[in-house]
């Protein structure tokens, strides 16, 4: 299986493809970067310690690169600038967002899985399905996939648990508006709300902290890396597995949850055709509300977004 990355120069990009190579479980991985020697200095510094790893072919360059990839990982995006409004970054970054897929479906395979993961992530997996000429479960916005990850290891950390055994989702925008499951939440199939410790204002907290996790990750050290890239080798490796994992990932929907029309995280399968089934959640009437009202604020950003 081949997995290209696009804007695999950059700090999410180059993170998930190490992810990938010390999982050996992909055969092939291209580099590919607007920056074509960032681009080759990356798939050089993969390939010097592919000896200890994993027997994997890994190339670099442009978009080109791209041809007869399973799955297309896109993470090429742009950072906000000096009192620049987050519409103006969004609008941005949706003209970056569809010169990439209007050159992208000049290389890739009717079959290809196209994983959005460049933000604003919920807004550009819904471009994404609309230009890319692909049926829509075979693109997959990484969603609130890494979300899911931080929320759980706060938790297991205070809780004093293993990471592992903590089943927990957050759902809908990636962003301000997402929620918290915790209707479902488990510590290895116990109740979180009956476990030792609980307290519902200090779990209300951990997930505030989930909430602004990408804002402290880029005061702390520029952006997130290490975190982005597990959460897209998790789906890449379901897909490539056909694991049947389910995971938080945005795609479109098509009536789940009362919505149509826009792309966002509910609990989803995962195999080999990218979006097997979107699970309809029977939450609690203020889950519910919570998920409504994020997708009607996708909705809403959508309306005033220059596509």
């Amino acid at each position: 299986m081949k997995v290209s990355v696009i804007g695999g120069g950059g700090r999410v990009g180059s993170n998930a493809l190490f992810a990938l190579q010390l999982a050996g479980i992909v055969k092939e991985l291209a580099v590919i970067d607007v920056n074509l020697d960032m681009a080759a200095g990356e798939a050089l510094d993969l390939r010097h310690g592919s000896a200890y790893v994993a027997s994997q072919k890994i190339t670099s360059g442009g978009i080109e690169q791209a041809a007869g990839s399973d799955i297309v990982v896109i993470t090429a995006g742009l950072r906000r600038k000096p009192d620049e409004s987050r519409l103006d970054l969004i609008n941005r970054n949706v003209g970056l967002f569809r010169g990439i897929i209007q050159d992208l479906k000049k290389v890739i395979d009717h079959n290809t899985i196209i994983l959005v993961v460049s933000n604003p992530v919920d807004i550009l997996t819904y471009l994404a399905v609309k230009e890319i000429g692909l049926p829509s479960n075979q693109v997959i916005g990484l969603g609130t996939t890494l979300d899911t990850l931080r929320f759980r290891s706060f938790l297991a950390e205070y809780f004093n648990v293993s990471a592992l055994d903590v089943k927990a989702l957050v759902l809908g925008e990636h962003g301000d508006s997402m929620i918290a499951a915790w209707s479902s939440a488990t510590i290895n199939g116990v109740a979180m709300s009956s476990f030792r410790g609980y307290d519902k204002a200090k779990v209300d907290e951990i997930f505030d902290r989930t909430k602004k996790s990408g804002a402290e990750m880029i005061k702390l050290k520029g952006g997130a890396g290490y975190g982005v890239g597990i959460a897209i080798a998790e789906v890449v490796h379901a897909i490539a597995l056909d694991r049947q994992s389910v995971l938080p990932v945005s795609s479109l929907m098509s009536g789940q949850c009362g919505m149509s029309d826009v792309c966002i995280s509910l609990p989803t399968i995962i195999g080999r055709k990218g979006v097997e089934c979107v699970i309809d959640p029977q939450l609690p009437e203020d889950e519910a509300a919570g998920l409504k009202a994020s997708g009607d604020a996708l909705k809403a950003m959508l309306s005033q977004v220059s596509f």
